[in-house]
């Protein structure tokens, strides 16, 4: 969705919405990531309490054991006391010796791929490098989070016996439950606030663009070629009596310049077409004028082959003056196009009825299906594509294959002509000039034909648009609807 597009009722409507969604979706998500933060809280001290408790207990019964308190002895030690200790703190223990052998554990029954039997190596080296002789192992199984704490047990002299072990499980779920009700009542909340936004954003954006909407209308309709009505608004804002104060003086203006812009550009237009006619007489005209000077001087009526040489004469004026008449019609059809007559016809056939005037083998035509209805003048169409299609055999130099490819198909309800050539291609700084009366880069020519074709396309409310490479060819595409 292009929100330029929009106007600028809808942008301040849906900026509100966002900005209520946004906040919600925010506060959300500052409350999740507390409560994971609280979460992971929770569990580090409550694993750290418990550890501390545990340890607590195990100074109690090394102290009164009846026992040597040696690492040897710590399983007769804890024999029966291991199950109280993990009974009276809810939390499961277990005693490795120094190299990380199991030597008790409060589990009543275990087997090897439940119960790690020997602390890994690097379990080892972190318990004994660190300063604390404290060390966390967190892991997930099954989507369950696990600690699990290392730390020395030692006797009344500080020296280490052995190594506690207390695997601690991560139940969120009283937790989860909370943030869950919590994140419903949130819910429920900002429900309630997005609706009262989306009254508030109608009615506060249908009030501030009311004046503009009447602006806008009246911009709408303004048209260089006809009478403009001023605006007239009530009680307003300053800066909307700004802005209709200085669309009335535009209007005022508009009309004083639209009459002399007219006849400017009526005087211009009839001035250029009259240096156009001119230059493009003056061409043949300068041959004719040497042809008869030539003929003056060089005429002996007792030469043998004068009428030979008064024939040839002849055929250079015929065709000097066949040129000015081709000069004369190219712009008086230009200037004054037949009425259009618009009739039902099939496109298809009408094509390839314009084709068929060419000898050219190497031009191909395809087309969607047999049979494509639309309204179009038959004669305009026919003029359309023969300029395309002469204009592609001209594009194509003398030293290249010559390939022109013509198709006809529909598509959402318009039509589609395009005419494609490998020819020479356009320049790119020539594309904005080729549909320009006058502009050629051909050495003959008036370069009248595609800015005749536009106009028939246009006249049909269709458009005209081309893409070419340099060197390789251009591909003119004609797009009609098929009512006119």
């Amino acid at each position: 969705m292009n929100l330029k597009r929009l106007s600028l009722r809808t942008r301040i409507f849906i900026g509100m919405i966002l900005l209520v969604l946004m906040a919600s979706v925010l506060i959300a998500s500052v409350a999740i990531y507390q409560y994971k933060e609280e979460t992971k809280d929770y569990h580090q001290q409550r694993l750290e309490r418990k550890e501390k408790a545990i340890q607590s207990h195990i100074n109690f019964v090394l102290k009164e054991t009846s026992y040597p308190v040696t690492t040897k002895e710590i399983p007769l030690i804890f024999k029966d006391e291991i199950y109280k200790i993990a009974d009276v703190h809810s939390l499961q223990l277990n005693l490795y010796d120094l190299d990380g052998t199991l030597l008790k554990t409060s589990r009543a029954t275990f087997t090897l791929d439940t119960l790690q039997v020997c602390i890994r190596t690097e379990i080892l080296n972190e318990l004994s490098n660190t300063a604390q002789h404290h060390y966390i192992e967190k892991s997930e199984e099954n989507g369950e989070i696990f600690q699990s704490s290392y730390s020395y047990i030692t006797d009344q002299k500080s020296k280490p016996l052995a190594i506690l072990n207390l695997p601690y499980l991560e139940n969120d779920e009283f937790l989860s439950k909370e943030l869950n009700e919590f994140l419903l009542r949130l819910l429920y909340a900002y429900s309630f606030v997005l609706l009262m936004a989306v009254v508030i954003a109608f009615l506060l954006s249908k009030y501030i663009t009311k004046s503009l909407k009447t602006i806008s209308d009246k911009i709408n309709t303004t048209r260089l070629e006809k009478s403009n009505e001023r605006i007239e608004i009530g009680d307003t804002s300053e800066e909307i009596n700004v802005l209709v104060n200085s669309y009335n003086s535009m209007i005022d203006e508009l009309e004083e310049s639209a009459v002399k812009l007219a006849t400017s550009e009526r005087e211009q237009a009839w001035r250029e077409m009259a240096k156009q006619v001119a230059h493009e007489i003056k061409n043949p005209l300068t041959p004719m004028r040497l042809t008869v000077q030539n003929f003056q001087r060089k005429f002996d009526p007792t030469d043998e082959n004068i009428h030979k040489k008064v024939d040839e004469y002849s055929k250079t004026l015929i065709q000097q003056i066949d040129t000015m008449s081709s000069i004369a019609s190219a712009f008086s059809n230009f200037a004054k196009m037949p009425a259009q007559q618009n009739e039902t016809l099939n496109v298809v056939k009408i094509v390839k009825l314009a084709l068929d005037i060419f000898n050219e083998e190497y031009i191909e035509f395809s087309s969607d299906s047999e049979e494509i209805i639309a309204k179009f003048d038959r004669t305009q169409l026919i003029r359309v594509v023969t300029n395309l299609v002469k204009n592609g055999i001209q594009a194509i130099p003398n030293n290249r294959e010559p390939k022109i490819k013509v198709n006809v198909k529909t598509e959402n309800e318009q039509v589609i002509i395009t005419v494609s050539d490998n020819g020479a291609g356009v320049l790119e700084e020539n594309k904005m000039k080729v549909f320009e009366p006058k502009f050629t880069t051909k050495t003959s020519g008036m370069g009248l034909g595609l800015a005749m074709v536009k106009n028939i396309v246009e006249m049909h409310k269709g458009t005209i648009s081309f893409e070419s490479e340099p060197n390789k060819g251009t591909t003119f595409k004609v797009t009609i609807p098929k009512e006119t």
